[in-house]
């Protein structure tokens, strides 16, 4: 299938976007690229982007919910489940209470998006 465009970024709203920039940033070693108060991008070295984009009436999701679902997440892959989360649980993430899985574990950063930790194969 012919593209029509090429994903350029995947963006989080937020009430705070350096904030969580800066605990994605913590958790993938990467730097803001760009930023202004109400706007904070972040690039991996495989080009790989994600912004950050004030919004100050910001209602996390509540995972899992049918009233307020997800509407998106990031997995992130780890070499060591247990590590990674003692790891992001120290950034400031919290763990989800429903844990669906065994090669996955479900957290919520500090605005309350879900976020997937993944056994690296």
């Amino acid at each position: 299938m012919a593209a029509i465009g090429r994903l350029s970024l995947f963006a989080f709203d937020c009430p705070d976007p350096m904030a969580l920039a800066r605990f994605y940033g913590a958790l993938l070693g990467w730097e803001p690229e760009r930023h202004d108060p109400d706007w904070v991008v972040l690039r991996g070295d495989g080009g790989a982007t994600m912004a950050f984009q004030l919004a100050p009436n910001h209602r996390p999701p509540v995972w899992p919910s049918d009233e307020h679902p997800q509407q998106g997440h990031v997995d992130i892959d780890v070499a060591d489940l247990d590590v990674a989360e003692q790891q992001v649980l120290a950034l400031g993430a919290s763990k989800a209470d429903v844990q669906p899985g065994t090669t996955f574990r479900v957290y919520l950063d500090p605005a309350g998006h879900p976020f997937c930790l993944v056994l690296a194969d």
